[in-house]
């Protein structure tokens, strides 16, 4: 008897421990080591960019941007301990009371903030810290997101459930608009990636794509020479395909819609966007023709990357970083420290590491058997990617100058904390499937 009561102890004990909170053994160590990798290349970066021989500070100290980052890369830290202790469900259950009280702080944002470069979108919690509720925005609207396309099927949604997760995705962005911080807004287009994975119409995807098409070829072809391309294409595909003539007027209205929107372009850019606007754009399609004006950032952005030739100059011998000719280095172009210190063979290093991690998040992504798991997963790989490709597609001149960071890496607590939040959350709920199939 006392034999057979041993063995059944015996048989549950590793079942009680696993039942346990304890999750270490089946966090994703390798995205977690990536996340530490590029924090850290980031702190060194932010020094670098703000490092000047004539007055050297040590890199620890609060008066420079790399010691304020250091304090919130510790606050980072605390931060991960918390997502990873709570219960995963709870980030499921509270998705919208989250979502919905991002959503006040960005309106109370809107009202009280006071103007920081034309932009009312940061809350000055005093004693020097600024907190900009638009980065919170970002990981909040995923979890929303992900808990409703758990309860619905995509693929089968009606008319009102598309209106609900549109408005979802898109009231945030709208507010962060009226803050006049434009750049941040543009990183909710991102979300529509992760909805392509679960389902919804690639049409969407197709209308969007040539609807941003047509507006940069618009800028850079003469209007008569693009309707002229635009109507042969569309009449070797309907001679390709004569099926297509069946739906001639389809085809007509769709010709006219185009030319419609070629016509516009002007008028939006001219009338619509500020001129600051105006001036990213005309960066965008020659900088070089206003260089000591709007077309400053991107030509000195360029020249810093290209200084750094194959293997660059060598940490902290970066001449346009010393002296200042490249503006806000520490945060929107950050990535220019890497291109001008360490060359070609840097740069290529850091675009690896981001690649592994979207990787990385993606598989992630792919394993989670709850579509609120893994909607969430291609919500996170959507906006880390989103910001990875225009930060450095507007360092080196192929994306307009709107003010995204680049993750983990630029300077900003704000920044951090969203991208943090962002990524632990997803490793949070990794685990614990991992614990579960593991019982």
């Amino acid at each position: 008897m006392e034999k057979v009561l041993g063995q059944r102890l015996a048989s549950t004990a590793p079942r009680s421990r696993r039942s346990s909170g304890f999750i270490a053994p089946h966090l994703d160590w390798v995205t977690i080591l990536l996340y530490f990798l590029l924090v850290a290349l980031g702190w060194m970066n932010i020094y670098a960019a703000v490092y000047s021989p004539d007055n050297v500070v040590n890199i620890l100290s609060f008066d420079i941007n790399s010691g304020k980052q250091l304090a919130w890369i510790g606050a980072s830290f605390l931060l991960i301990i918390v997502l990873l202790v709570v219960d995963y469900k709870v980030y499921e259950h509270l998705a919208y009371p989250i979502y919905g009280f991002i959503i006040l702080l960005l309106l109370v944002t809107l009202v009280v903030a006071k103007p920081i470069a034309g932009s009312r979108s940061w809350l000055d919690l005093g004693a020097g810290i600024r907190l900009q509720p638009a980065e919170l925005a970002k990981f909040a609207t995923a979890l929303a997101a992900s808990r409703f396309l758990g309860s619905i099927n995509l693929r089968q949604q009606n008319f009102k459930d598309q209106m609900i997760l549109a408005a979802i995705t898109f009231v945030p962005p709208v507010i962060i608009v009226l803050q006049n911080e434009t750049g941040s807004a543009l990183v909710f287009a991102a979300f529509i990636l992760a909805y392509f994975r679960e389902g919804m119409s690639p049409l969407i995807l197709i209308i969007g794509g040539s609807a941003a098409a047509i507006f940069i070829l618009t800028l850079l072809v003469p209007k008569l020479y693009l309707i002229a391309g635009i109507t042969i294409l569309m009449a070797l595909a309907t001679w390709l395909d004569y099926r297509l003539l069946r739906r001639f007027k389809v085809l007509i209205g769709l010709w006219v819609v185009v030319v419609g929107m070629i016509f516009s372009v002007d008028f939006f850019v001219n009338d619509v966007l500020q001129p600051h606007q105006q001036n990213r754009i005309k960066a965008l399609i020659n900088p070089e023709a206003d260089p000591l004006g709007y077309g400053w950032n991107v030509t000195q952005s360029k020249i810093a990357i290209g200084s750094g030739g194959f293997w660059g100059k060598g940490f902290l011998e970066g001449t346009q970083t010393k002296f200042d000719f490249v503006p806000e280095q520490s945060t929107d172009f950050i990535f220019c420290t890497i291109g001008e210190e360490h060359g070609w063979v840097g740069s290529t290093i850091l675009i690896a590491l981001f690649l592994l991690l979207l990787i990385r998040i993606v598989n992630i992504a792919e394993r989670q058997k709850s579509v609120f798991a893994r909607t969430y997963g291609y919500c996170v790989a959507s906006i880390i990617f989103f910001h990875f490709l225009v930060n450095v597609g507007m360092t080196i001149g192929l994306a307009p100058v709107v003010g995204i960071p680049l993750p983990f890496f630029s300077y900003g607590g704000s920044s951090l904390w969203s991208f943090t939040i962002l990524l632990f959350i997803l490793i949070a709920i990794d685990a614990n499937r991992a614990k579960d199939l593991a019982r």
